[in-house]
């Protein structure tokens, strides 16, 4: 979306007038993004707490996810109209105020109903901190530093995802589910404090005169984000188009989406301006930060799981074995910092994606002999890898925009990344279920050859002992079912990490159709 009455992007003359740190502002937008990153990964691992005390199914529980996430990825885009219409700073502190009451709603929620509630307006409110905090650190740090400011704003993003597990379990083993959201206060008001502050709003922002809002490009994205979040829920569970429902959904959705897409194409003050995509290194950024999405969201999602369904581990121990990721990202990040200003970002993104793809590929040799270490040093890789992509990719998307494109752009490219996560979790989930079945199905048709029948005639034999010769046959064909299960439940986890290493390489290709940027010159964005 174009200001209407924008002047010249702002410099940092501006910000030295004011007495302002860049430093200070920077760790104000990134309180607000990491609480809001944290809160995420938090929520998911209290939902079988959160079922249990409000007297809900665990399906009905993962509502708490969807609806958070539909109402942060309808906001996402329209946060630069916002912003123009109430001011930047001014929107962000209602954001962060609006995201800090609504967490203290969800902690007291008495009913599934009312925490339901209470995560839409968090949703609300914590969809346009990403966007938001990226635009005001964009602008406060010249080009030169540019690189070392997105590398300690990412640094929030990185690690927060692998502390919400963790901290998360621990919160609710030891205390109760509702600390997870309560959490959130003390950072909220911390945040709000430091954005009033040391956060101004430049001129052009001051000046800028919002057009009439756009409730047609509003409507229809509320229609295809949330009828693409509904699909990606519950598919799996009513057999995708199997159910009649999902078919209806699906139709709402191609039919909004298109509708949505053409008028932010060509309508004047549309809510988004996609045009923004006419420029070739954005266009490429966005595609690579939805595969991206798709592939450290399943990564960060099927890893746990692993631990978590095969070896027994607790929500807490699996969020400690993953940890790992943090630490690596800490060690990245001060390497990004000061590579990214000189290096082509095309050859840190290419670094990255070889990193990822090389230790999930890795993964994928993985058994359940493994111990609680073993998995150490590949996890540790994976988020020093991790930190050479979420700066580069920013730098070289927005790195041939105009600063005054900078608000509208990092809206779509934050929903982009956004929709990928959702689908490659959908997709991941989806795979370990079906190859599971393939897997078993394979495993017995070749049951000669792998012994089964064998097995069983000994398994039996040893349990005539304590079960008598006549009932041991039930028990013995349980314990080899159960055996065959997690051998198929293995198979189907290594499937999903070898394709999503497959991803990562293809990702490197599509990295080299970018444009050169130079280092340390033009806007650069951070994940």
């Amino acid at each position: 979306m174009a200001a209407a009455s924008a002047t010249a992007p702002p410099d940092q003359s501006q910000l030295a007038a004011q007495g302002v740190n860049p430093w200070l502002i920077a760790a104000s937008v990134m309180l607000a993004t990491f609480m809001e990153v944290l809160d995420t990964a938090i929520a998911s691992v209290a939902l079988p707490y959160i079922a249990g005390s409000l007297s809900a199914s665990n399906d009905e529980a993962t509502w708490v996810l969807t609806s958070y996430l539909v109402a942060n990825a309808i906001i996402l885009p329209a946060s630069n109209w916002f912003s123009m219409k109430f001011g930047r700073k001014r929107f962000l502190m209602t954001c962060v105020l609006i995201f800090t009451i609504s967490s203290f709603a969800c902690g007291a929620a008495p009913s599934l109903g009312f925490i339901l509630l209470a995560r839409v307006v968090q949703g609300a409110g914590g969809g346009a901190l990403q966007p938001l905090s990226q635009a005001i650190l964009l602008e406060s740090f010249p080009p030169a530093k540019r690189g070392a400011a997105m590398a300690v704003f990412a640094f929030g993003v990185v690690v927060a995802p692998v502390l919400g597990p963790t901290l998360g379990g621990w919160l609710t083993d030891t205390y109760s589910w509702r600390y997870a959201f309560y959490i959130n206060i003390p950072i909220g008001l911390l945040a709000l404090y430091m954005i009033n502050r040391f956060v101004h709003d430049p001129a052009y922002i001051k000046q800028a005169k919002a057009p009439k809002f756009d409730t047609i490009s509003f409507a229809t994205l509320v229609v295809w984000t949330g009828a693409l979040q509904v699909i990606l829920d519950k598919g799996q569970e009513d057999d995708w188009f199997g159910a009649t429902w999902i078919r209806y959904a699906a139709v709402a959705l191609i039919a909004s989406f298109a509708w949505f897409t053409y008028r932010s194409w060509t309508h004047k003050d549309a809510l988004v301006d996609l045009k923004v995509l006419k420029d070739r290194n954005f266009l490429l950024g966005s595609i690579l930060i939805f595969l991206f999405g798709i592939g450290i969201y399943s990564t960060v999602t099927v890893l746990p799981l692993f631990y978590q369904e095969l070896l027994g581990y607790t929500a807490f121990t699996a969020g400690l074995v993953v940890a790992p990721r943090g630490l690596g990202a800490i060690c990245g990040m001060p390497v990004i910092g000061y590579l990214s200003n000189k290096i082509d970002p095309r050859y840190l993104l290419t670094f990255g994606f070889v990193v990822f793809g090389s230790t999930t590929l890795y993964f994928g040799s993985i058994t359940t002999d493994i111990s609680p270490t073993t998995l150490f040093l590949p996890i540790l890789i994976t988020g020093f890898g991790l930190s050479f992509v979420f700066v580069p990719i920013s730098t070289a998307a927005y790195g041939t925009l105009k600063n005054d494109q900078i608000g509208n752009a990092s809206g779509v490219f934050n929903l982009m990344r956004n929709i990928g996560g959702s689908i490659g979790i959908s997709i991941a989930t989806t795979l370990l279920t079906r190859r599971s079945d393939v897997h078993q199905n394979e495993i017995l048709s070749n049951s000669q050859s792998v012994g089964l029948g064998t097995q069983l005639h000994a398994l039996t034999g040893f349990l005539s002992g304590s079960y008598g010769a006549a009932n041991a046959t039930a028990p013995a064909q349980a314990t080899l079912y159960r055996s065959l299960e997690q051998q198929a439940s293995l198979w189907s986890f290594i499937d999903v990490f070898r394709w999503l290493s497959l991803l990562c390489f293809f990702c490197v290709i599509v990295v080299w159709f970018f444009k050169k940027v130079k280092p340390g010159k033009g806007p650069a964005g951070a994940h």
